[in-house]
């Protein structure tokens, strides 16, 4: 019998209004896969494909996640490389001690779930685009016009997990779970 595998991820949903401030700055970069508005988040902690017993162990453990809502912003914006090429650009996420606590929580209900430690500094963002074969000095033109971006304030008051889909124009993603941080 085959095990069933779930791709999953804990995230900020993005308001309306923030996602609407963010689609003028998705242009003027040749091989960037612009991403839809709805696939706007903030990955507070990315789970991989886990089996089922395992996403209910994180969903229990996310649900007894409690702290005071807290006000969130977008600030400047950057580039994600490896060591040969541009991978994609972001609209940073203020990472003020809420927003990096409840990341912080999240990992506990990873490790709760029985997956390993994040090795990779926690570092909050709306994912822009995906890159392929951009050229790093347009890429380089495009964070300079746009670094100063700030978006409208808002309130989070919640968080939720997230299935990931693979689609043929990318990933899409599903609200499996809405948790309050009351």
């Amino acid at each position: 019998m085959q095990t069933l595998m779930i791709r999953l991820f804990a995230a900020l949903s993005i308001p309306e209004a923030v996602a609407d401030a963010l689609i003028p700055l998705q242009a003027g970069v040749p091989g960037a896969g612009w991403r839809p508005k709805a696939a706007f988040h903030i990955t507070l902690r990315f789970f991989g494909e886990v089996d089922e017993g395992t996403a209910e162990r994180i969903d229990d453990a996310l649900g007894a996640v409690r702290m005071k809502p807290f006000v969130q912003t977008l600030q400047g914006v950057g580039a994600f490389a490896d060591a040969d090429r541009l991978r994609a650009i972001y609209a940073a996420a203020a990472a003020g001690e809420p927003l990096v606590r409840l990341a912080s929580k999240c990992e506990a209900a990873a490790r709760r779930g029985g997956l390993k430690m994040e090795t990779r500094s926690y570092r909050p963002h709306v994912t822009l685009a995906y890159l392929k074969g951009a050229d790093p000095t347009r890429t380089a033109a495009w964070i300079a016009r746009h670094n100063l971006f700030i978006s409208d304030p808002w309130t989070v008051s919640s968080f939720g997990l997230y299935s990931s889909r693979l689609g043929r124009s990318g990933s899409v993603y599903h609200l499996e779970r809405e948790y309050s941080l009351a």
